[in-house]
């Protein structure tokens, strides 16, 4: 059976028994502050499991796109070494909210895997869970009873809680599950050894193929279990293993979903892939393993960038990389290759991935070519390092290479190992954890569990109609991060926007009596208004007033309105290409991010500015249309964002031409914005361009500033009649003094270097220069060249207070370097402690800053005894 194949049966064997079958989620997670990915199927769920929200449909099916890179749940390390684990995977899974519960679900499961799939029964062994003293859990004797009425006695496995009860994470929705075993071995393998004593061992051909959670309870952050208000069931199959079990092989690489990668990394490699543990084969697993979740990552928004999920992609893109380049000798981009094959064999699944497919390609290269940049950087950098005959490779070094530069530690370990050295790993283990505990406080996020104060399910958002509400607290909670305590509120209704769609939150206040609480924030979290507070109200049970700050949510909403206008801007002036790439709407700014593959030059940021503003005074009204059927919403022509998931209703925005799906607030006409202006347009990345820019008040502020800013310069200049010609008049008058400047130094450095030479020492045969000059930095740096190029054997050590500000510079010839073992970085590194400063370089030139001009001669002094 083809993947395919495989997946349209699962979906078709639930849709007869009255699931609803719905898309997957994006794999990136914009609304959970626990999770940056989707790390399982039940992740876009959790709300229902807690009865927080109502399901729409009792019973559901689906295939999730997931990720485990990160958190509790982290494969990576085993991605390419083994043959079952994978950071991108497929969830086959089926649901059912407060509906059905083991009775059908497990005798549903051995129909599914048995009559349909056809897998041979002798096969399967089955897992249930034996209970747990520490959390006061009896054995699930519901599940051991549903088995035996299927399976025989022997193929029931009773396990403990590591294996059989399933947690998304430290807090939250939880259960007893009862897992599916399957056995791949030969006949030969299996009958000298007993299946089920290889079941949870490992065993890359004895491997679990389907998991069914019974979601019971909810983990406490005391560790204690609640029941949840209904009980639930949340399976999930990996179908990379189904694939690997349905097409007779005996790894997940040897299917379908990835074969057609590995003909093509043969192709671009020059070598066969002969599926074996040598390092060449795993580089090919890896490779085509992570560029599944490279490719899914930005296809659903996020881009590769030194924090958060980001960083997490542009680690997993970097890892697919090295090993290429590593082991398979690839000194050339060779990732956005395989974007092609990848398209083919998920795009009709996942049409995400092949309307993104451009930018995603754009986006691969571009981190190719930049790591591999780094990584000749790092090579050189260690190069450099062993040039000085160190005895090994000091795992400080190590750390400066892999944290600063990028650069693997394993790849420093195989440069090493071929000149004969050792890195001291144990120093930089050392430095990575204390790396990741400052990463770690520094983003930890610590919360309480949740006190409910009265009934109810989530806050109504009443803001597009009202600035103020009278409201009631449904639960409230606790939050620290980075030491700073806050109060997250839960009300029964609100009229403070959360933040979502790039619009920032509202601030405001709640008022009872007389007194009012500051609201600092509100974000929305697994599809629950939250509102930050630094205090608790009280009495908490009160009835509150919740008021918006009205001056930031209109000033948000001019901006909100204003990127819909600078949206339809760009597909005008730069073509229908144009994909909003991401935004943040501010009272104070806006920023959008938008595909497009050049610069935007002048002349069309006027155009685009100019239309925005045109629009502007036609003040055109807002149509805004709510609960909007979404296939009408399409109709209409209303552009929706990637990487978002929508419901079957949505809200559409629409100012005269522009239309789009958005839930941001808005102006009533496109009046109020008033005045638009670009700040700034620049890249953001390979294929993604952003501008920067002011509207309302805002822009008429900026406007102000630039007149004021002009009318100075005018006054200035005595105001000339022509201020253009008067300002390059200026600067021509400014560039020829520079040159006759520029000429002046030159000669004062040629008499200081005169006056150096005489004061020229030699000892031993070596020519000994230390002084202090009156020079710029520049002309200090070509004097000393100079000098390196005039005399053999020189040590040169000059500082100078020039600017005000003291700078050193050390110069030894190469020569001098080799045979004393001599190193102008470390040198300049001592002596600038003098001036309390520090500086760096190479063995042979060496510069420094300080701030301490009283040092230089204490300084002198210093470098005259180290050459004595």
């Amino acid at each position: 059976m083809t993947s395919k194949l495989i997946r349209t049966s699962f979906f078709e064997f639930f849709q007869n028994k009255g699931h609803q079958l719905v898309p997957s989620a994006p794999i990136v997670i914009k609304d959970d502050p626990t999770l940056m990915f989707t790390n399982a199927g039940m992740n876009q769920f959790k709300e229902l499991f807690l009865g927080n929200e109502k399901a729409e449909h009792k019973r559901v099916v689906d295939t999730q796109k997931c990720l485990r890179v990160s958190g509790k749940h982290n494969d990576l390390e085993e991605v390419g070494v083994d043959t079952y684990h994978h950071t991108m995977f497929e969830m086959l899974g089926n649901w059912s909210f407060g509906d059905y519960f083991k009775e059908e679900m497990i005798p549903w499961s051995w129909e599914f895997l048995t009559e349909v799939l056809k897998i041979d029964k002798d096969r399967l062994y089955v897992t249930t869970f034996q209970g747990d003293r520490e959390d006061n859990l009896e054995e699930d004797v519901d599940s051991y009873h549903a088995w035996e009425k299927i399976i025989a006695k022997d193929r029931i496995i009773k396990a403990s809680k590591a294996d059989n009860f399933w947690e998304m994470g430290e807090v939250g929705p939880c259960g007893p599950c009862s897992e599916i075993h399957v056995d791949i071995r030969s006949d030969d393998e299996r009958g000298k050894v007993n299946g089920r004593n290889l079941v949870n061992k490992d065993h890359p051909q004895v491997v679990e193929i389907w998991n069914l959670v019974f979601m019971e309870f909810n983990r406490k952050k005391d560790k204690s279990l609640e029941p949840l208000p209904s009980k639930h069931v949340d399976t999930g199959m990996g179908l990379e293993r189904l694939c690997m079990v349905l097409q007779d092989k005996q790894s997940n690489y040897d299917t379908d979903l990835f074969t057609p990668l590995l003909y093509k990394m043969e192709e671009v490699a020059q070598r066969k892939y002969t599926a074996t543990d040598k390092k060449e084969d795993v580089a090919f697993r890896v490779i085509v393993d992570h560029i599944r979740a490279i490719a899914f990552s930005i296809s659903d928004g996020q881009l590769p960038s030194n924090a958060g999920a980001g960083y997490v992609i542009r680690r997993i893109l970097r890892r697919a990389v090295r090993y290429g380049y590593s082991f398979l000798g690839l000194k050339e981009p060779f990732l956005h290759k395989l974007l092609d094959v990848l398209n083919e064999i998920l795009g009709s699944t996942f049409p995400e991935l092949q309307a993104q497919k451009e930018i995603v390609k754009k986006v691969v290269l571009e981190e190719e070519n930049s790591f591999l940049h780094t990584l000749e950087r790092g090579i050189h950098l260690f190069e450099d390092y062993v040039k000085n005959k160190p005895t090994g490779i000091d795992g400080k070094f190590a750390f400066e290479l892999y944290d600063t530069y990028g650069f693997p530690i394993d790849l420093t370990e195989l440069l090493a190992e071929e000149k004969n050295l050792e890195v001291d790993l144990i120093a930089f283990e050392s430095e990575l954890k204390k790396q990741k505990e400052r990463s770690r406080a520094a983003g930890k996020i610590t919360t309480d569990d949740w006190v409910v104060v009265r009934e109810g399910s989530k806050a109504e958002f009443v803001g597009y109609d009202n600035f103020s509400t009278e409201i009631q607290i449904l639960r409230y909670r606790k939050v620290e991060q980075n030491k700073k305590k806050l109060y997250q509120l839960v009300f029964d209704k609100t009229p403070f926007y959360p933040e979502g769609g790039g619009q920032v939150g509202d601030t405001g206040y709640l008022e009872a009596k007389g007194v009012k609480l500051s609201i600092v924030n509100t974000k929305k979290e697994n599809n629950l208004i939250v509102h930050f507070s630094k205090e608790l109200p009280h009495p908490i049970d009160s009835q509150f007033k919740a008021v918006v700050n009205t001056t930031k949510r209109q000033a948000a909403a001019v901006h909100h309105s204003a990127t819909h206008l600078l949206h339809q801007a760009l597909r005008k002036v730069l073509g229908t290409h144009i994909e909003q790439k991401g935004s943040l709407v501010h009272p104070d700014y806006l920023r959008f991010d938008f595909s497009h593959f050049q610069k935007v030059n002048d002349e069309e940021l006027e155009q685009i500015e100019d239309f925005v503003n045109q629009k502007i005074r036609e003040n055109i009204a807002l149509n805004e249309k709510r609960n909007t059927p979404i296939e009408k919403a399409k109709e209409m022509g209303a552009i929706a964002l990637f990487g978002e998931k929508y419901g079957n209703e949505v809200r559409v925005i629409q100012f005269g031409e522009s239309i789009e799906l958005c839930g941001g607030t808005h102006v009533k006409a496109t009046g109020e914005i008033g005045l638009f202006n670009i700040l700034s347009e620049a890249a953001v990345a390979s294929g993604i361009r952003r501008i920067e820019a002011h509207a309302g008040e805002a822009a008429w502020e900026n406007f102000k500033t630039q007149r004021d800013t002009l009318s100075f310069i005018y006054q200035q200049l005595k105001r000339p009649k022509n201020l253009n010609q008067a300002m390059e008049s200026l600067l021509d008058e400014k560039n020829t003094l520079q040159k006759e400047l520029g000429q002046l130094q030159i000669k004062l450095a040629q008499g200081v270097k005169k006056d150096l030479l005489q004061k020229l020492k030699t000892k031993n045969g070596i020519n000994i220069l230390i002084e202090e000059v009156d020079l710029d930095a520049a002309s200090i740096k070509n004097i000393a060249f100079q000098l390196k190029s005039e005399l053999g054997n020189l040590f040169l050590v000059l500082a100078s207070k020039h600017t005000g500000k003291p700078n050193i510079t050390v110069l030894i010839s190469e020569n001098l370097v080799k045979e004393k073992n001599w190193n102008a970085a470390k040198i300049v590194r001592e002596l600038a402690q003098f001036i309390q400063g520090g500086g760096g370089g190479q063995a042979f030139f060496a510069t420094a800053g300080g701030k301490n001009a009283n040092g230089i001669e204490e300084l002198l002094k210093a470098a005259q005894t180290f050459v004595n």
